[in-house]
């Protein structure tokens, strides 16, 4: 008879937790300790509890009733379900069809794998933790949490982060959008003067970002806080079914930028470095304003991101991020519109299936800056933009990052292009289209670099031909389009708390200078950048 345990172990406690019949919610509030350490008590099974939820354990077993008692006897006497490395056949059948989930997309391996090398975890160990994490996060409660973070104005993400963050006292300012003098709309977005309202052309040459492949990658240290967030955003990708691939990246190692040009250095490095470290600062955030409001106890910015000296220091620290435009497109008079020419301006909601920014407002394109198959050439915004305007707008899926390999020499060979952007390439005169980098800033919420941007095409005949087959891709769940001549509608899209904020950045910026050039196709709101 086991009524008795001498040392509580992580097997043992989960051998009461099975005997008890209860989630690992349950249990851990029973005991008065974290969901996460419970699930830890699944995937280790040989670690020793401390001492406090020793006596809790003791407590508990000692006043459970004899059916439970008799559960446990037995699932102590067979060890108890114990999860090994992959799939084993003395997992659990919790565990089993939790394993189907993990193995059913490919990318989820390089997650798991890294996750190990970089933690110094034995070979399955992360596969385990997120196994467990799952087995007690099922997939309605990881949407619940989705809705929940896609529902924090962007206003609370501002405020959290400005408190967070000493901006004031910095040679930085806070990017606030203030609209017809009515009243303003905060972001996350820090930024300089001389960085805002840039009428810099890409493509003709000015824009320039040379690869260093000599230069090394910023490698950033995997604590037990680090890897423990890891966990459950693998886990949370998993139960909502984030589109994952890992992928080159650029990283911003130095940067110059005026109207006049745009000069610097990248690097390489990869989505999974990425995504399982400065990219765990989104949800941090969004949680604590969830569950706390307003909090600056974030304790894995205090360890990524602690400080605006941090976030400068470009060379050191590991910088991601890319261009995201302001798509305008003019269209000849309409009945419905009293005969007026415009421009089309179109806005996205994100797909909760994307990597950041879900369910969230943004221009479109909104993307990463990567390389596609030109490691050096591909280093240029342009390349960028035009890529994602075939895959985000224009239905070219062999150009989408998130496939995987791509074994075209030429993907953007004439031959390949799709008809709407083979008309753009076609047409040359910056008096038929352009593209624009309008102006730049870091964002506070990963730590991510921003270039607001405008594609703005002029000659009503591309709308004519193509506008019937601009349609989104699967990182938006809807599309809204806006004319440039109503103020009003426009006015009150600014201050929407659904933007996210390198979104409502780019966006403000892109109606700016549109103002300026757009003539009688416009009647924008004014807006005004403020600290």
């Amino acid at each position: 008879m086991v009524d008795v345990v001498d040392i509580w172990t992580g097997r043992t406690a989960n051998a009461l937790r099975q005997a008890l019949r209860m989630t690992h919610e349950g249990f851990a509030a029973k005991l008065g300790t974290s969901v996460r350490g419970v699930a830890k008590w699944s995937a280790e099974p040989d670690v020793v509890p401390v001492t406090e939820l020793q006596r809790a354990l003791d407590t508990m077993l000692s006043q459970s009733t004899e059916d439970t008692k008799s559960r446990f006897r037995m699932l102590h006497a067979s060890g108890s379900p114990i999860a090994t490395p992959g799939v084993s056949t003395s997992a659990s059948p919790e565990d089993l069809a939790t394993d189907l989930k993990l193995d059913r997309d490919p990318a989820t391996a390089d997650l798991l794998d890294w996750l190990d090398m970089r933690a110094g975890w034995s070979a399955g160990t992360t596969r385990l933790r997120v196994r467990a994490t799952l087995n007690y996060r099922d997939e309605q409660r990881s949407r619940a949490i989705a809705r929940a973070r896609a529902e924090v104005p962007r206003s609370e993400i501002a405020a959290t982060l400005a408190c967070f963050y000493d901006v004031q006292g910095s040679d930085m300012i806070t990017f606030s959008a203030n609209v017809d003098g009515e009243g303003q709309a905060d972001t996350s977005i820090v930024t300089r003067p001389e960085w805002l309202d840039l009428r810099l052309v890409l493509g003709v040459g000015d824009d320039q970002l040379q690869l260093r492949s000599a230069s090394p990658a910023s490698r950033l240290p995997i604590d037990e806080l680090v890897a423990d967030a890891a966990v459950e955003r693998i886990a949370y990708m998993v139960a909502i079914g984030t589109r994952f691939a890992n992928r080159p990246l650029y990283q911003l190692r130095q940067l110059e930028v005026d109207n006049r040009r745009l000069s610097g250095e990248v690097a390489l490095t990869d989505f999974t470095t990425y995504a399982l470290t400065m990219d765990l600062l989104e949800h941090e955030t969004l949680d604590a304003i969830v569950t706390a409001g307003n909090s600056t106890t974030l304790p894995l910015r205090s360890r990524l991101l602690p400080s605006l000296d941090v976030l400068k220091d470009i060379g050191s620290r590991l910088c991601v991020g890319g261009p995201l435009a302001l798509f305008a497109a003019a269209r000849p008079g309409t009945r419905i519109r009293g005969g007026e020419p415009d421009y089309m301006l179109l806005v996205q909601q994100r797909s909760n299936h994307v990597i950041n920014a879900a369910g969230r407002l943004a221009v479109i394109p909104k993307s990463f800056h990567e390389p596609l198959i030109d490691f050096s050439d591909d280093a240029q915004l342009s390349a960028t933009l035009e890529r994602e305007l075939e895959a985000e707008l224009f239905g070219r899926e062999d150009v989408d990052a998130t496939i995987g390999m791509h074994r075209h020499a030429e993907p953007f060979h004439l031959t390949r292009l799709s008809e709407p952007m083979r008309w753009l390439i076609d047409h040359t005169d910056p008096g038929q289209w352009r593209m624009e980098c309008t102006g730049f800033g870091f964002n506070l919420v990963s730590g991510n670099f921003e270039f607001a941007s405008l594609i703005v095409i002029d000659d009503e005949e591309w709308w004519n031909r193509y506008g019937g087959q601009v349609e989104a891709n699967w990182e938006t769940q809807g599309l809204r389009r806006y004319s440039s001549r109503d103020r009003s509608s426009l006015a009150n899209l600014v201050h929407d708390e659904a933007w996210s904020n390198e979104g409502l950045f780019a966006f403000a910026q892109g109606l700016n200078r549109l103002g300026e050039t757009g003539g009688d196709r416009v009647k924008l709101p004014a807006i005004t950048a403020e600290a």
